[in-house]
């Protein structure tokens, strides 16, 4: 695969190009591509990675995640061009591949990953497409013959039975003789007659067959791209690719948020009201200890002023080493970030107020002011108990483990979408991936909670309202009330 920066022409496709709608990703295409569309194919299918690590985390269905891996494909891997479409599969793939090839940890999530989207994507498959990519892995198995089926044909309805899945027979299924250790998730979840040291796999669990291969074959592939881009890319490509790759995993994938929403602008005198109503933890954090200790280190200033200002530039590269809290993670240098909506005059109120408590005015106009207005383009660590943190946010207990266990296991996105959800009463599928989201979306909940609180009284109270005008216009007429 070679990167250009000229006009990406579009090669013909030969014969010996043509692939299954699913792809095997073997060896790398012979394509030319766009910088550009290096770098924009990569997020787009790095959208659906991510997408399919939440809904697994969250303890999703297999029916439901089938749902969204075709709803996040369908969103993300389109292509304007349709005879594109299996090379931005490609292409995306093995940018991806040179991406997570970096380390240990990186491997291991885009394996895992990469692994799952392969499973989804062969069950939605027609029945004729999954025999034909069965036989592209030229696998050694091969159906086990009638005799042999009537002898365990009593086995494999046990079987059948305790999964709930129809009593096979002679006329209508089709089961492999495999080695145990190739369907190692059929084993554990003790879906499948072991005998012998063979597993009689049926022709709709032959996903875990192929999933095994494939997973293989691509935890090999990642160890190879390893070397050769620690021996040869990345210092041939310092000046371009390489720039790229080692930013890609750690891109923000979010909503944009480099314009005012609707409910940009916030006071002073509301800021503790919304704090408490709408503010996501790591910023409600910030803002409690704000106004309990009159002062915040550079980063905390910096987080919190940023969240709170209308519109600026947010550069990570910027920020003390270890003072990033979780939410502000996905930014990236380029990242515009909107917060809440405290303009700059109130800003500088807001701040001055706080830190003169503590430092005095005069030092907080020859120490702290530049910081602020340079938040806004006018100018060139204690930690809390999280459980009682979220209690005291009105997070209820079971939640509050829930949350801890997505904190522990580094799903820090999907902790802050469960706090979301707890405070709020409501399911958000989306995720939260910003603070200025989380924001955002509390404020429209909560909006439209109180329009449907007003709409409930203006029911009960309109008719009582009615009869009290007319009596009154009744009795200025002279006329009886009846």
């Amino acid at each position: 695969m070679e990167i250009v920066k000229p006009q990406w022409r579009k090669p013909p496709l030969s014969s010996n190009d043509a692939v299954s709608t699913l792809p095997l990703y073997r060896s790398a295409p012979s394509l030319e591509v766009r910088l550009e569309d290096f770098e924009l194919y990569a997020i787009d299918r790095l959208r659906v990675l991510k997408g399919i690590s939440d809904g697994l985390s969250r303890g999703k269905r297999q029916e439901e995640m089938e749902k969204l891996v075709k709803d996040l494909w369908k969103a993300n891997m389109r292509h304007p061009l349709a005879l594109e479409v299996t090379n931005k599969d490609i292409i995306s793939h093995f940018v991806l591949r040179l991406v997570y090839c970096r380390t240990e940890e990186l491997r291991k999530w885009f394996l895992a990953n990469e692994t799952a989207l392969f499973r989804y994507r062969f069950w939605l498959l027609s029945t004729e497409a999954q025999r034909a990519l069965m036989a592209e892995f030229d696998l050694p198995y091969k159906p086990v013959t009638t005799a042999e089926f009537e002898d365990v044909k009593d086995k494999l309805q046990l079987v059948a039975r305790s999964i709930v899945q129809p009593k096979p027979t002679v006329s209508d299924a089709i089961f492999y003789k495999v080695p145990f250790e190739e369907v190692p998730e059929l084993v554990a979840g003790r879906r499948v007659f072991i005998c012998k040291g063979y597993a009689y796999v049926a022709l709709n669990q032959v996903v875990s067959l192929l999933v095994t291969q494939f997973r293989g074959l691509l935890s090999k592939a990642l160890v190879l791209t390893n070397r050769k881009w620690t021996s040869t890319i990345r210092e041939q490509e310092k000046d371009r690719l390489t720039p790229i790759v080692e930013a890609l995993c750690t891109s923000y994938l979010g909503p944009d948020y480099s314009q005012p929403k609707e409910f940009a602008e916030i006071s002073i005198k509301d800021l503790d009201q919304v704090a408490k109503s709408s503010f996501p933890l790591c910023m409600r954090h910030l803002f409690e200890k704000l106004r309990e200790d009159h002062h915040l280190k550079h980063g905390g200033r910096m987080q919190l002023g940023l969240f709170l200002k209308l519109l600026a530039q947010f550069a990570v590269d910027n920020l003390p080493s270890g003072s990033v809290p979780v939410s502000y993670l996905y930014l990236t240098k380029s990242s515009i970030a909107v917060g809440v909506g405290l303009k700059l005059d109130d800003a500088l109120a807001f701040w001055k107020a706080e830190f003169s408590r503590k430092t005095g005015a005069e030092r907080f106009d020859k120490e702290y002011a530049y910081g602020i207005r340079h938040n806004y383009g006018r100018e060139g660590k204690r930690t809390e108990n999280l459980k009682a943190a979220l209690s005291r946010m009105g997070v209820n207990s079971g939640a509050v483990e829930t949350v801890m266990d997505k904190v522990q296991n580094r799903h820090y996105q999907l902790a802050c979408t469960l706090t979301f959800e707890a405070i709020h009463g409501l399911s958000h599928d989306a995720g939260i991936n910003h603070p200025n989201q989380y924001f955002s979306d509390s404020q429209k909940i909560l909006k439209s909670k109180h329009a449907i609180r007003l709409g409930v009284f203006w029911v009960i109270a309109l008719p009582t309202l009615v009869d009290l005008i007319g009596g009154l216009l009744l009795a200025g007429l002279g006329l009886p009330n009846r």
